[in-house]
């Protein structure tokens, strides 16, 4: 059985985990810590806790519970005092308060939603991401960073504050790995914060495992203004030092509404340009677009996308690959 492991945040790997778990792999996800904005944020202010934003939705993409289960790990409150919140957050978070070690808490959890794979931090220490652009402003915090929509220079470097340790159970699971998939996800907020961490990178750069890289359909005001295809894949090797062997490239049509919403927010369809820039690696096109209608909680009030990749075209494409 081949062994995949799915690198980011929680959106874009829900996508990935959620069909991928009906077949026949060995699946694993190691996700990003350093969520700061939503719930997560208020969790982290007030509590002390970790993150677990993203832990909670690779969590639910992986769960083989009953439906009832899924929905409440994903129901966010309205109203009241707990307007905002996740019902999964807090789970997780009161999860850490008694338990003894983070392991536990993922266990504990894992168990509760009968998971099908592994969802791993990639550090259990807290730490805040951190980004200077080409202007010369330094952004602090993955949400203050997420929500710094009017900023369109480039991001000269990315940087984690404090550093941390990685956790071992990541890098062993790289190295275990025969396919490492990359995305889809906002490229510095839920990517590149994996890879900041200490050994991820070099443990990628040297892994055996093919490198698949599921490539954003649009671009991200004040992350990645005005990025092409080519542009996406330059960054991911200036922080792995190793190119995608896979580009997973959407081809189908978005509605002018869509775009005209993105146009509105500063942000583009991302243009493929791997051929004319020379992509040594292979590129496989395909209508991965989901076109069912998004729906937004009220009590929600981060900026989120209204176009997403399909959880079952966008695993089609990449079983191609894997098997």
């Amino acid at each position: 059985m081949k062994k995949v492991t799915v690198i980011g945040g929680g959106t874009g790997s829900f996508v990935v985990l959620s069909e991928l778990k009906e077949h026949d792999v060995d699946l694993a996800a190691i996700v990003t810590m350093m969520d700061s904005g939503g719930s997560t944020g208020r969790l982290r202010d007030q509590l002390g806790v970790l993150p677990p934003g993203d832990l909670r939705q690779c969590l639910v993409a992986l769960s083989s519970a009953p439906e009832l289960w899924r929905k409440l790990f994903l129901y966010r409150f309205e109203n009241g005092d707990l307007q905002g919140h996740n019902f999964g957050n807090i789970f997780i978070s009161a999860l850490e308060k008694v338990c003894d070690d983070y392991d536990t808490v993922i266990d504990t959890a894992s168990y509760v939603l009968a998971t099908k794979g592994k969802v791993i931090p990639v550090t259990y220490e807290k730490t805040h991401l951190c980004v200077e652009y080409e202007s010369g402003q330094i952004i602090k915090g993955e949400g203050n960073i997420d929500e710094n929509n009017s900023e369109r220079t480039r991001i000269k470097r990315a940087f984690l504050e404090p550093t941390v340790d990685v956790n071992q159970r990541a890098v062993e699971r790289i190295d275990e790995s025969d396919f490492i998939i990359i995305g889809p996800g906002d490229l510095y907020t839920s990517i590149i914060p994996v890879l900041l961490v200490d050994d991820i990178a070099v443990q990628i750069k040297k892994s055996k495992a093919k490198i698949i890289y599921n490539l954003n359909l649009m671009t991200k005001a004040g992350q990645t203004s005005n990025y092409k295809a080519s542009d996406f894949i330059n960054d991911l090797d200036r922080y792995i030092g190793r190119k995608p062997d896979y580009v997973i490239a959407n081809n189908g049509s978005i509605s002018s509404s869509i775009i005209d919403w993105y146009e509105d927010h500063d942000e583009k369809t991302v243009e493929n340009n791997l051929r004319s820039d020379s992509f040594e690696g292979t590129i496989i096109e395909g209508d991965v677009i989901n076109r069912t209608q998004i729906e937004k909680n009220l009590s929600d009030k981060l900026t989120r996308s209204v176009l997403r990749h399909d959880p079952i075209k966008t695993s089609k494409l990449l079983l191609e690959i894997i098997s």
